[in-house]
């Protein structure tokens, strides 16, 4: 029996080891810990692979979410538009700043939040959307632009799991995930598809003035020292691990491709098995898989999850608990019931290995395996 990893840092690390040790080492003699010179390299190149976008390093994809929204002035009471369908972060960053999640329904085939609900959510308090770039692959950004134009919204891209993906516009324009919206926030959660090792985050805008304002709530308020003229946070992002990244970001295309790989796979040997659904690859993006997320049919999930881990095969939720139903984003009047698609997805949805270092042999057991399963 294989024993599978769900991510494997290690493999990844080692086989860029010389450059990594390298780049750790030379942060090291410097001991410019903290906004090194580091720092600013990445950014740089962070700015080029986004075509230009103004690059805010900070300390987490949580704290980026946070900056976005203290930057674009957003106030406690104001109502943000969110999908129901993702991790907690994107809703606890809103209600942490004393504003008001909107919980909005999901496209059951891409995962990602559905246009044609969010204007129904619209209210003469709403200021922002935030759709969330699940798994991989962006949202469908033409109507959720316009609907943002037509009520003067700001639009938050969260762009997490979908680093490296491109939207295509209906005049063929391409833009990266992150650069469409007023802003985009991304995490280096070791995970990710552009990872560090240890946490890390960063900020994307095209507009400069928004850029420098985001850059001062990183540092404290403050864009000379000890002047401080806006209220700010402690937010960086960690010399060694901008060192790492930097070295990481040259092979983020590779990266993409080799999921992409292991994507094209499952799809060809999975497609035809009666109990599963394939994720559906939207004709306007390209896909990053962050995640290969199945959804099972007419079998109990878990059971077939347990079945894999007896096999060696880890496998993931994403996510099992929806937010309205959590404890903590309670409100009245949203209980059972009130968003079925996301709820049917929590009750269905699984996430196979997938990462950089997978084998075919390794894929052909999983494959193999997941064939063999009679429920």
């Amino acid at each position: 029996m294989m024993h599978i990893k769900m991510v494997d840092l290690q493999g990844q690390y080692l086989r860029i080891k010389n450059e990594i040790d390298a780049a750790i080492q030379e942060v090291l003699l410097s001991t410019g810990f903290i906004q090194g010179e580091q720092v600013k390299n990445f950014a740089a190149h962070l700015s080029s692979y986004n075509q230009g976008a103004h690059v805010v390093p900070c300390g987490n994809g949580t704290d980026a979410l946070q900056i976005a929204m203290m930057a674009l002035e957003l106030k406690p009471g104001d109502e943000v538009i969110l999908p129901v369908h993702t991790y907690v972060a994107t809703a606890e960053v809103i209600a942490l700043l004393g504003l008001t999640p909107v919980f909005t329904e999901v496209d059951e085939e891409t995962f990602n939040i559905d246009p044609k609900q969010v204007e129904e959510k619209i209210t003469d308090k709403t200021k922002a959307i935030v759709p969330v770039h699940l798994y991989g692959q962006c949202a469908d950004m033409t109507p959720l632009l316009k609907i943002a134009q037509t009520y003067n919204l700001y639009v938050i891209e969260d762009l997490a799991q979908a680093i490296g993906a491109t939207y295509t516009f209906p005049n063929g324009e391409n833009k990266m995930a992150g650069t469409m919206g007023h802003v985009g926030c991304t995490s280096f959660f070791p995970s990710k598809n552009l990872g560090a090792y240890g946490d890390g985050g960063a900020i994307l805008t095209t507009d400069k003035i928004l850029a420098e304002k985001m850059q001062m709530i990183c540092n404290h308020g403050q864009r000379v020292k000890y002047h401080h003229d806006v209220i700010g946070v402690n937010s960086r992002l960690d010399t060694l691990q901008a060192a790492i990244l930097d070295v990481k970001l040259k092979y983020l295309d590779d990266y993409t491709h080799r999921r992409n790989l292991v994507a094209g796979f499952y799809d060809k040997q999975l497609q035809s098995v009666p109990f599963i659904k394939i994720p559906v690859r939207a004709a306007n993006s390209t896909h990053a898989f962050h995640q290969y997320t199945l959804r099972t049919v007419g079998i109990n999930r878990d059971h077939f999850k347990k079945y894999l881990e007896e096999k060696g095969i880890p496998t993931m939720i994403y996510y099992p608990v929806p937010l309205h139903l959590q404890k903590a984003y309670r409100r009245d009047g949203f209980g059972e019931g009130s968003f079925p698609v996301t709820e049917k997805l929590s009750q269905t949805v699984i996430s196979l290995p997938i990462h950089t270092e997978m084998t075919t042999d390794e894929l052909s057991y999983i494959c193999d395996s997941i064939k063999s399963y009679h429920g």
